[in-house]
């Protein structure tokens, strides 16, 4: 598993002071997760997109990663259409599909790739520990990074424990099907993973408890914010309050 696949480059977007990326991607995600006026999400569309060009990042990966949100968003649109009241627009045998389920499913799904873009753009341009120094320095609780530092760092060694069982189930001639062996076999596993997660933290605990860790990692360099940053910085923050007017003008 690599997590900073996005976080080399050259562009304007890696040079950015992380704090200022932080800042402009928690405001322009909460903006969107409300919005639903057209006006501001095609706004919003076109800022995520010149975002994404002007990062420069390698488009395969980044569909492959919309791919993947995007399966779990496919379920909502065999739920939604057919769960919500409203005007009929077709049917399926004894199911009616009515408008506003579809237009609230199209909703969600268009908000979550506009978010999920800006957010691969702003955030994953960074490097993880720069991540969590940044989140320091935007004085977010120590608990919070400390879970997140760990989250990631040992996100790797979780996986390779399941390549690991996953290799000696099929070692043993193991072969995934849809029955009740396959079912209570990946259960085990699961139960095989939580238990040596479990027992991994506890030791990872005591080995940080007796170098002297009392819940503070200490921050030795601090980021410098350039002209540069501060002129973009203010950029896109302005193009996020006219997006935000947009939304929330007045109509006439």
């Amino acid at each position: 598993m690599h997590l900073d696949n996005f976080a080399e480059g050259e562009s304007i977007i890696h040079y950015l002071d992380p704090r200022i990326k932080i800042i402009v991607a928690a405001l322009f995600s909460f903006l969107i997760a409300l919005a639903d006026r057209p006006a501001c999400l095609l706004g919003a569309c076109c800022f995520a997109v010149v975002m994404l060009v002007v990062a420069r990042l390698p488009l395969k990966p980044v569909i492959y990663r919309l791919v993947a949100v995007n399966t779990f968003i496919l379920f909502l649109w065999f739920f939604l259409p057919f769960s919500t009241e409203g005007e009929i627009l077709f049917k399926l045998g004894p199911l009616h599909a009515t408008r506003e389920g579809v237009m609230q499913a199209l909703l969600i799904t268009v908000k979550s790739n506009i978010i999920l873009v800006a957010l691969i753009t702003l955030l994953t341009t960074i490097p993880i520990f720069t991540l969590g120094h940044a989140l320091s320095h935007l004085s977010v609780p120590d608990k919070l990074i400390h879970l997140f530092f760990f989250s990631i760092r040992y996100l790797q060694v979780l996986h390779q424990e399941y390549e690991r069982l996953r290799n000696a189930m099929k070692i043993r001639g193991f072969t995934p099907g849809t029955n009740l062996h396959t079912y209570r076999s990946y259960a085990y596993l699961l139960g095989m993973l939580m238990v040596m997660s479990f027992d991994r933290a506890d030791r990872i605990r005591k080995a940080m408890l007796c170098r002297g860790f009392h819940g503070k990692f200490y921050v030795l360099s601090h980021f410098h914010l350039h002209r540069r940053d501060v002129l973009v910085g203010a950029v896109l923050l302005s193009l996020v309050g006219i997006m935000a007017l947009l939304q929330w003008l007045p109509l006439r």
